[in-house]
């Protein structure tokens, strides 16, 4: 069995919305479970001698200076088998870019061989940029859908992986869809059982995800029957929420309900659910999000692009709501977190200012709607282990080792403050605007080392 771990460096975290935690030169013990056990700074008074017990051993990074700990990330959505389409046809209105893009393309998840390729390649570019935990949205495939699990257990991230389900005859294509609201049920229920079993050997974790694609593309049978799937068996649930002003208009003109009315009627929505994007909810939606435990994955960058909308994270937040963010691969181009932190902050200061200069100043945006970046910083965190109830995305004791090791001093790609703004949160700010692949030179997950730039792994 492993020995006790350690990790010794300055850390930035947010053990709650917004409110950053700096502990210079940190000692973090964790257990063979990659468990943090204790988080010590150096003015306690069992510091000196845990150091010194950590000295003796072989299990102790310490890292250098100009070098910092953060969490791991955390991605509430990505649809893994739209990253051949990442950067492609965003140009293109929403159902040209599904139609001639996306649908044919996860048809192709058939071939396994296809999926396992494009799969391991993409678990691995996100691990490289500090995303521990992914919230996946697959395809129908079994076999393929399956696979990403694998992979995600091998490559040691946290995966959570949804088989999707989309039956609506009529809103899907015939070359791409489930055969019937049956038989899609009794696969998500195959599905489940699988990657249950599969969890088993994982130390990290790997969780089944039940996925509607969203209510339009679904039929009335088939969400009913993934509603009782999700409370039988205590799953995550995951799906599309009032994502943009046509899909809003859809679901109400269907079921003469608001999006979130008919998840939740389905019984799709409860403390392990995320909805992504949820771009047009009110107030009411607001209060079923709470009462349910409902989490929001939100997606700035592809918002930009088919949301047709600004998602209001402030005033969401403010209500209650549990919220994190996603990269919505492919509608969203980068994979990266650090790309979506900085959209989210500069979309809540669009959202605030306004973009039309015909209307008057006081008119043209909403007030009090610009967040901070050390409060997307904690979306990505904090927040994303919050929304998957997982004890995940803050260094304290009884979470996951889940962590990134930024590094300021790489040539070439120096964070450098020349003696001018040297604060702890002046720091952050800097690594999280400025900071590349090359500067995120290892990751660790529940204590593994699973990307480590400095050895080209």
């Amino acid at each position: 069995m492993m020995n006790k771990q350690y990790f010794k460096g300055s850390l930035f975290h947010t053990p709650t919305h917004g409110k950053l935690e700096f502990i210079k030169d940190a000692l973090l013990t964790v257990d063979e479970q990659g468990i943090i056990e204790t988080v010590l700074a150096p003015s306690d008074e069992r510091y000196a001698a845990e150091l010194d017990q950590a000295k003796a051993t072989t299990q102790l990074v310490e890292l250098l200076e100009g070098q910092y700990f953060l969490p791991g990330f955390i991605d509430l959505h990505v649809h893994a088998p739209q990253w051949p389409q990442a950067g492609v046809a965003l140009d293109e209105p929403l159902a040209t870019w599904l139609e001639k893009g996306t649908f044919p393309l996860e048809a192709k998840y058939a071939d396994v061989d296809f999926a396992k390729e494009v799969y391991n390649d993409l678990v691995a570019h996100l691990l490289s940029l500090g995303t521990t935990t992914v919230l996946y949205f697959a395809t129908i495939h079994h076999e393929a859908s399956f696979a990403l699990a694998e992979i995600c257990g091998q490559k040691g991230q946290r995966g959570l992986v949804g088989k999707v389900v989309m039956d609506l005859e009529g809103a899907n294509p015939d070359f791409y869809r489930d055969a019937s609201a049956k038989t899609a049920i009794e696969a998500t229920e195959k599905f489940i059982l699988a990657v249950k079993e599969l969890g088993k050997g994982v130390k990290q974790g790997i969780y089944p995800v039940v996925t509607p694609r969203f209510a339009p593309s679904c039929s009335a049978e088939a969400l009913a029957g993934l509603g009782e799937l999700a409370q039988k068996y205590d799953v995550h649930v995951q799906s599309h929420c009032s994502e943009s002003q046509w899909a809003h208009d859809h679901v109400i003109e269907r079921f003469g309900k608001r999006d979130t009315e008919v998840l939740n009627d389905f019984g799709l929505l409860h403390d392990k659910s995320v909805m992504a994007h949820c771009n047009f909810l009110n107030e009411s939606d607001g209060d079923i999000y709470l009462e349910t435990g409902t989490a929001v994955a939100h997606c700035p960058i592809s918002n930009g692009y088919f949301a047709n909308s600004v998602f209001p994270v402030k005033k969401f937040k403010e209500q209650g709501l549990e919220m994190g963010l996603g990269t919505d691969i492919s509608g969203g181009y980068s994979p990266s977190l650090y790309d979506n932190i900085r959209q989210a902050v500069i979309s809540s200061r669009m959202l605030e200012d306004g973009v039309d200069v015909n209307v008057a100043l006081g008119n043209r945006g909403v007030t009090d709607s610009r967040i901070s970046v050390v409060e997307a910083f904690s979306l990505a965190t904090q927040g994303g282990g919050e929304a998957l109830s997982l004890p995940i995305g803050v260094l304290k004791s009884g979470y996951a080792c889940d962590l990134q090791v930024i590094d300021t001093k790489v040539v070439n790609h120096r964070i450098a403050s020349f003696g001018v703004f040297e604060a702890p949160e002046e720091i952050l700010q800097k690594i999280l605007y400025l900071a590349t692949k090359e500067n995120i030179r290892q990751v660790w997950v529940q204590g593994n080392l699973v990307h480590d730039k400095n050895e080209g792994v």
